[in-house]
């Protein structure tokens, strides 16, 4: 009995021995891979300037206290692009000299008495009698908008009316133009715009027509028989308003270069009544009733292009056209053309 106990405690002893070194040895290979990761760690902050976290967000180093953020990904990451409607400032003033180098064509009249104008605009620089006044101003505050323009010129032409005893004319036709109009900005954009507007046109019309003989000796007892002096002069004025509606818009095609258009009607008769013109009837003179309108048509359109960050420049056509008549004065011309116009902006 005795040797069999002392045989099992010196077996136990063993084991006891065996499992303390083995725990010993896996101790030891703990601390030696602990002791490794720190070398390793230690190195790869001296090569990339300081230790990273998972996040690669780099975390400063007692050195040098910099911190160097460590990129591993393969793609960059692209600016935002921008997209929709980027609506422009809120504030804009623009100030315009426009060249309208239009031209005028159709039937006027005064006291009745009514005859055909045709002045191209190639002939526009012939016929005017001095330098146009012109100006355009355009204001905006965020949607809303407040413009207008105005002109002011004279044209001189002559012209052949049928018959014998009167078969020359020569007319002077003094115009002047002034619309203003509020405008509201259903677009809004940088690149675009659409706009409707309501406001009014006022008119100045000026004509004097002097008639007179073709020079012919033959008719000399004729017209002193009839008792018709050898010129007729005839001159009067009117001026009205009409309320106008339009609607007018732009949109940038590359960089600085825009397509801009602007279209309107006026009139409505507002300014309608009664009218006449003088008709031949036998040997005399006669006032004839005929109807009275007042109606007008704009429509303009072209290129514009923003030349520095205050100068712009728009280079389109332009046409206007009236159809008015009352009492004596009728102004059914079209006037169109080339329109250029420079101007700033701020």
């Amino acid at each position: 009995m005795h040797g069999e106990w002392s045989c099992r405690r010196t077996t136990a002893l063993i084991k006891t021995t065996i499992r303390k070194r083995q725990g010993g040895f896996v101790k030891s290979r703990l601390l030696i891979g602990l002791a490794t990761s720190g070398v390793l760690l230690s190195l790869a902050a001296k090569v990339h300037g300081g230790p990273v976290d998972l996040n690669e967000t780099a975390v400063p180093d007692s050195s040098d206290n910099k911190a160097v953020k460590i990129d591993n990904s393969k793609e960059k990451e692209l600016p935002p692009i921008e997209k929709g409607c980027v609506a422009p400032k809120d504030f804009e003033l623009r100030i315009g000299l426009p060249g309208w180098l239009a031209g005028v064509s159709g039937d006027t009249g005064v006291g009745g008495v009514i005859t055909n104008i045709d002045v191209g605009f190639e002939e526009l620089f012939t016929h005017l009698t001095h330098v146009p006044i012109v100006l355009a101003v355009d204001v905006r505050y965020r949607r809303w908008e407040i413009f207008g323009d105005g002109q002011y010129m004279v044209l001189g032409a002559s012209a052949t009316l049928p018959g014998l005893l009167f078969t020359d004319a020569n007319i002077h036709l003094k115009s002047g133009l002034a619309e203003g109009f509020v405008g509201y900005r259903l677009i809004n954009c940088e690149n675009a715009a659409l706009s409707l507007f309501a406001g009014a046109r006022y008119t100045y019309m000026e004509g004097d027509l002097s008639i007179f003989d073709n020079g012919d000796a033959r008719l000399a007892i004729l017209r002193q028989l009839l008792g018709l002096r050898r010129k007729l002069d005839f001159s009067g004025s009117v001026d009205w308003t009409d309320p106008v509606l339009g609607a007018r818009g732009k949109m940038k095609i590359w960089k600085a270069t825009s397509l801009y258009a602007e279209g309107d009607v006026g009139g409505f008769d507002a300014n309608s009544g009664s009218a006449f013109e003088i008709r031949k009837q036998g040997r005399t003179l006669v006032k004839a009733p005929v109807e009275s309108s007042d109606w007008s048509y704009q429509i303009q359109g072209g290129v514009e292009i923003q030349v520095t960050r205050r100068v712009w420049t728009q280079i389109g056509w332009r046409y206007l056209k009236y159809d008015y008549t009352e009492g004596g004065f009728v102004n059914d011309t079209a006037t169109n053309g080339p329109f250029i116009q420079g101007g700033i902006n701020f």
